[in-house]
């Protein structure tokens, strides 16, 4: 096709900066597909792949998240994961990993995201062997046979789409595969992040009734109402003690009973006992913040049998969810102004965005390569 080099923001050593480096952009073999990259991601969990947090190969380009424009379609692809025509120039995004089809995970359980051999983007591609170019931080990105590629619906802008990153179908795969909030239920939002914001969206839309969100900072509280996806914020920052932020949840639920459904979106271990304290008897706890190994942290089990709680772990997201979490972008664009979520920054400015999300002094950081 002949691309020229492409840049990309590479991690070679745990806990140092990334560095921008050159790369040669592949043409794209049968079944595979070159974006060029509008919009990769900044995640919380790119923050702890760079202080080494999750075993990982290196070099790697990071970012597993992205949307673009499709830049060359190797042989045989006329398709997005719809069936919807594909051409050169369209509007897309991706799932962050391609499932091996063969494992037991795959098969028998049909769990992808479970896969005990998942090939992920920015995450566990080496970047000294071809096609080199597997994360979004880049110019181009190389989409291998198998990925989950899905064009934008008409309408939808590419800031809107990157906006909740991967959030959105992290939140499709547990709200709506576990958690499941009935119409008129009472949720606390424990987080709020990306992971926090997306899950109280898919709450809002599943028709809860009310919807607490407790976090911090401020502004990010202040962020999350404004859009319209919560009803009560608990700033954890001026309620520091765990007894007294409980209950302040607690005051917020019917007859002072506690959460029908709580999810812990915070990454943060403590706050899952801390859940576990505001859900009411018979309720659902949804842990989806806890994707890397943080550590440790003591929980009382009595409360879950005391309780009867259901308690769901939720890991990762699969290429249906990203397909489900497209095709709700026009009613989440509708009700929500997610293209405001977005701070850009130019790809050289990679290791002040990561500083910048790990500070939480932005909502989303998006690497923005291309303009």
């Amino acid at each position: 096709m002949g691309f020229s080099n492409a840049r990309a923001a590479v991690l070679r050593t745990f806990g140092a900066e990334l560095e921008i480096e050159s790369f040669e952009v592949v043409d794209p073999g049968p079944g595979a597909v070159v974006v060029e990259v509008k919009g990769g991601g900044v995640c919380g969990t790119d923050v702890h792949l760079r202080d080494g947090h999750l075993a990982m190969p290196r070099p790697v380009v990071l970012g597993h998240e992205g949307v673009g424009v499709v830049a060359a379609l190797g042989k045989g692809v006329t398709g997005d994961a719809l069936g919807a025509p594909l051409e050169v120039g369209d509007k897309v995004t991706w799932a962050s990993s391609i499932a091996c089809g063969r494992c037991f995970y795959c098969r028998q359980e049909r769990e992808p995201t479970l896969c005990e051999d998942r090939s992920v983007y920015g995450i566990n591609r080496r970047a000294d062997e071809p096609p080199y170019l597997s994360g979004s931080w880049a110019d181009f990105q190389y989409l291998d046979p198998g990925s989950t590629i899905v064009a934008l619906p008409k309408g939808v802008s590419l800031e809107a789409a990157i906006a909740l990153g991967c959030a959105g179908p992290t939140a499709v795969h547990g709200v709506l595969g576990f958690a499941r909030p009935q119409v008129g239920a009472t949720v606390v939002i424990q987080g709020s992040g990306p992971v926090g914001l997306a899950a109280a969206m898919y709450v809002r839309l599943a028709g809860a009734a009310r919807i607490v969100m407790i976090g911090g900072p401020a502004a990010r509280l202040e962020r999350a109402r404004g859009l319209g996806v919560v009803d009560v914020v608990i700033d954890v920052f001026d309620v520091t003690d765990l007894l007294g932020r409980v209950a302040a949840v607690v005051d917020e639920t019917p007859g002072r009973r506690g959460a029908d459904v709580v999810v812990e979106a915070t990454g943060v271990p403590s706050a899952v006992a801390e859940g576990l304290e505001m859900c009411r008897l018979n309720a659902i706890f949804l842990v989806l913040g806890q994707y890397t190994d943080a550590g440790a942290t003591p929980i009382n089990p009595h409360l879950i049998t005391r309780k009867q709680l259901k308690v769901f772990g939720s890991w990762g997201l699969s290429g249906a969810d990203v397909v489900d979490f497209v095709r709700t972008l026009p009613q989440l664009t509708k009700r929500f102004d997610l293209a405001s979520l977005v701070s850009s920054y130019a790809l050289e400015d990679v290791n002040r965005a990561l500083e910048d999300v790990r500070a939480g002094s932005v909502t989303k950081a998006v690497l923005s390569p291309n303009g």
